[in-house]
């Protein structure tokens, strides 16, 4: 069993850079929630997931798991590659640019998000979960960036931003799992990526039909279904 870290531990190389990661996940987090185009929106994504990336890779070479630079590998190529070149094919498609409008205010969401944000950070921080090889900032932060992509998936009225903030809260779950378990199979990491896959392919039908019938990406409109 691994010890403890002694309070007052200097942070290691391979902490210090799992956190580094993590505050730039939370940071590209936030400017999806404030960016006000589409494809603004697509590029943090695909930013985002590749920072996810990065961190198999670091986590692969720290930690000697060898089966996390195979998902590094493929993470890349679906959610670097494929889901952004996906929703900028649909948005050509649509011809629209502009997000839709928030349900409330751009500085109300941000003053939400940095509560919400700071209360999952320091609520894990309060188990006091401590081991060699888990960075108990990061694993916070993880929480943060999810809490902040429930904040953009609810405030916006578009499809496409609540279909990145979706893509973005398995990020932040992708974080956890690569400082909390990164030596689980390889078949259940890529079971992840297949439910992303899924859900892509379920947000590209949805944008479609809606702009079809709608001539419009706001999901305002759905009020109009109620019975």
């Amino acid at each position: 069993m691994t010890p403890p870290l002694a309070a007052g531990t200097a942070p290691t190389t391979f902490e210090g850079a799992t956190n580094t990661i993590a505050v730039l996940l939370l940071l590209t987090e936030f400017a999806m929630l404030r960016a006000s185009l589409s494809r603004s929106q697509v590029r943090l994504y695909a930013v985002q997931s590749f920072l996810v990336s990065v961190l198999a890779v670091i986590v692969a070479a720290a930690r000697d798991l060898p089966e996390l630079y195979a998902l590094a590998v493929v993470s890349l190529l679906l959610k670097v590659v494929a889901v952004p070149w996906l929703i900028g094919r649909l948005l050509r498609d649509a011809r629209v640019e502009i997000a839709g409008s928030g349900a409330i205010g751009v500085a109300a969401a941000t003053l939400l998000s940095l509560a919400l944000a700071g209360f999952g950070f320091f609520a894990v921080g309060s188990l006091d979960l401590r081991s060699r090889f888990l960075p108990p900032a990061a694993l916070g932060l993880s929480v943060s960036v999810v809490l902040v992509a429930f904040v953009l998936m609810i405030v916006r009225r578009d499809v496409v931003s609540q279909a990145v903030g979706f893509y973005s809260l398995e990020n932040g779950v992708s974080l956890a799992s690569l400082v909390v378990a990164a030596g689980m199979p390889l078949i259940i990491e890529v079971a992840f990526l297949f439910d992303l896959l899924v859900a892509v392919v379920v947000f590209g039908v949805l944008m479609r039909v809606h702009h079809h019938r709608t001539a419009s990406l706001s999901t305002e409109s759905l009020t109009s279904l109620q019975g």
